[in-house]
């Protein structure tokens, strides 16, 4: 049994548990709570507390926070917190269980070992099915590690997620499905080329936050999208979270990222928590102060009102939850070295108190304006799911955004529809219809083909429908409106035209996706044909079927060869990551517009031709020593004869054809030839780009 510690009244900032070496200061906020204990415990796994503090509200209460000092006790520590209030009621919009053990909304480790989250559904103590918070020891020898100030157009991001990367017995690591086993893995995005991975949310989640029908299956949250810690790292991805090195073991992954000059973007979840709906457990947020926290019902105030899809939803807009957003990601900047947010659902984030839309919505504002954010990249899933759709037009001017316009457009025109060209051309170029009107620039747009959510690349040529039957919701789960298709066969087949076929659109879609002005992201496994057999919504799939499958054969290393070589391209070639707008206006020596439009024939785009499948377009180099690209669309089924522009004291050379096998699908510089000819023959359903060299290049 631990020692009694002598208490002090304790300071009411910061909130959380800090450590001196005096002792802890522990401090919580809660505006209508009527009694608050403190309970501490010798380990995660402690039934019992070893010591409970009941708070004084004349001595451990300034204004709404509630604290104590704790003299002389050590980190290493774990506690929970204990408060009453009213409770339930349509009048009160709160949710005080006395008899709930509740997590520090601030710690900056918890534990999951004892959580049973029926438990914290129901009424009653669930002291030995809580989960923990610990007191850390903050210390941390960076290195001199700084967070990396990539520029946006510059970035490629690569999303991934933690637990899956490296949790295939593949994988070879010596801690697989932690952030050590990623540590291991840096070579390989290294090599690949990426210059940013975004994590899927790695702040502590409910694994157990699943549909009966799917747990039935012994099917678990697997991509994290249920926050209820948001300081503290995710306990699984930990190698000893038992002994509470979550801040360590998460800095450990971003020291060594960086070293690698590889940017560390986290995937964050402020939209909702874990806690759910009115039926849902408490964690925290609800026993703390629910109608603060969480947009309630006006008219009857024990519903929660729902624009997320997951129960809830964060009243991101109250001045102190926006505050606590706020410190959070300026916390993670700070303390943690990340580079960048991707924010889910982030839309939901621009709902005011009554839930409607607001013009300028305070949170979003203080997070674009923040000081010690301003070198972060700001990244927003610009939609929600009660209908709210801002891509385009997302509060604030810095937010990127995930283009889900861009997305749609060049999956149609992959799959064959015709008459796209004119979108298509202003996807390429950054979706200026959407972003120059306000003053913003084509690095607001996040290009994307596939992500986590939906089908992987090479499923979205393998699949008209999605097959979701393995997640237990009879098939009614995921996307309907998926944009993909099967070439001719649904799902795997013996058919080698067919998966030759299947190859070269994956090809297609790196290629269109990495020639496009914007911010390219791309999909963990894409680049190694990764297939989901049709699942498209993996979010409760913690197993083979989503994790990173590391037997590389010859045709997954000839498809990661074609990326790595496409990276490389767009990284030599400056013209391709533009930060403004391509205006057609000359700029150069050789009297070339920064951008010209072509189809079968030089300066004659079919813009207005319902049955086009072709486009080209010529971009002039941007600096000096670099080149001129010359990139041609072939999406229909036949060969196309495409005329090449002319070029003074330079020629064409070909760097790109996805209709060619490796290694002649993608050529490095030093291996390329001069193309004699004034045509270039584009076969059906393939990309070509021809790079400018200097006549003295020996040719072919």
């Amino acid at each position: 049994m631990a020692e009694i510690y002598n208490i002090k009244t304790g300071y009411p900032y910061p909130a959380g548990a800090t450590a001196n070496p005096n002792g802890v200061n522990f401090s919580i906020f809660s505006r209508h709570a009527t009694a608050v204990e403190l309970l501490l415990f010798e380990t995660a796994e402690s039934l019992e507390p070893f010591q409970s503090i009941t708070l004084q509200t004349q001595v451990n209460r300034t204004f709404y926070a509630w604290h104590v000092f704790v003299e002389k006790l050590p980190a290493g520590v774990w506690y929970t917190w204990r408060m009453d209030g009213p409770n339930n009621t349509p009048q009160s919009g709160q949710m005080f269980d006395k008899d709930k053990h509740l997590l520090d909304p601030c710690a900056r480790a918890v534990s999951q070992k004892l959580w049973d989250r029926k438990a914290a559904c129901l009424p009653g103590d669930n002291i030995r099915t809580s989960m923990r918070s610990m007191v850390i020891d903050d210390h941390y020898d960076w290195e001199g590690d700084v967070a990396l100030a990539i520029r946006s157009e510059n970035a490629i991001i690569y999303e991934l997620n933690v637990g899956g990367f490296t949790r295939h017995h593949s994988a070879g690591v010596k801690h697989p499905g932690t952030f050590a086993g990623l540590i291991e893995k840096i070579p390989y995005l290294k090599e690949l080329g990426i210059t940013h991975v975004e994590l899927l949310p790695v702040m502590a989640f409910d694994e157990q936050d699943v549909p009966s029908g799917t747990a039935d299956l012994g099917l678990s949250n697997y991509w994290g999208y249920s926050t209820h810690s948001f300081y503290s790292p995710h306990p699984s991805y930990c190698v000893t979270p038992e002994q509470g090195t979550h801040i360590q073991e998460f800095r450990d992954l971003v020291k060594a990222l960086h070293k690698a000059g590889i940017g560390v973007i986290l995937d964050v979840v402020f939209n909702h928590t874990a806690e759910g709906g009115t039926g849902g457990p408490i964690i925290n947020f609800k026993g703390i102060d629910s109608e603060i926290y969480y947009h309630i019902d006006s008219l009857n105030k024990t519903i929660f009102r729902d624009y997320t899809g997951c129960g809830n939803t964060v009243n991101a807009n109250h001045p102190f939850v926006s505050n606590f957003i706020v410190d959070c990601l300026e916390y993670w900047v700070e303390n943690m070295h990340v580079d960048g947010f991707r924010f889910d659902l982030a839309s939901a984030m621009a709902r005011g108190e009554g839930g409607m839309p607001l013009r300028d919505p305070p949170v979003l504002w203080a997070i674009e304006l923040s000081e010690k954010l301003a070198r972060t990249k700001l990244i927003a899933e610009a939609w929600d799911a009660a209908g709210l759709y801002q891509v385009g037009s997302f509060p604030g001017y810095r937010w990127a955004e995930w283009n889900g316009i861009y997305r749609d457009a060049v999956r149609r025109f992959l799959r064959g529809e015709k008459g796209l060209i004119g979108d298509l051309a202003t996807r390429l170029c950054g979706s200026s219809d959407l972003y120059h009107p306000e003053g913003r620039l084509p690095i607001n747009s996040i290009n994307f083909i596939t992500c986590h959510d939906g089908f992987t690349l090479l499923d979205l040529f393998s699949y008209n429908d999605k097959h979701n039957l393995a997640n237990g919701e009879s098939n009614r789960d995921g996307c309907n409106h998926n944009l993909s298709w099967n070439c001719g066969i649904e799902g795997p087949t013996d058919n080698p035209d067919v998966n030759e076929f299947r190859i070269k659109q994956v090809k297609n879609a790196f290629a269109i996706l990495l020639l496009s002005q914007g911010v390219p992201m791309f999909l963990a496994g894409d680049e190694l044909l990764k297939t989901q057999h049709g699942n498209n919504n993996g979010w409760c799939q913690n197993n083979e079927l989503t994790w990173f499958d590391w037997n590389i054969s010859a045709g997954k290393r000839e498809i990661m060869r074609f990326v790595q070589r496409m990276i490389a391209l767009r990284k030599r070639n400056p013209s391709l990551m533009r930060r403004r707008f391509l205006s057609g206006q000359k700029h150069n020596e050789n009297n070339l517009p920064d951008i010209s439009w072509h189809g079968a024939r030089i300066d004659q785009p079919n813009w207005y031709d319902p049955e086009a499948r072709v486009l080209a377009f010529t971009l002039a180099a941007a600096s000096e020593g670099s080149g001129h690209l010359h990139v041609m669309l072939n999406m229909s089924d036949s060969k196309v004869e495409m005329e090449l522009p002319p070029l003074k004291h330079m020629s064409w050379h070909l760097a790109i054809d996805t209709s060619k096998t490796s290694p002649h699908d993608a050529i490095d510089p030093k291996d390329q030839t001069k193309h004699k000819r004034k045509h270039y023959t584009a076969e059906p359903k393939s990309v070509v780009v021809m790079e400018s060299s200097p006549s003295t290049w020996r040719e072919f």
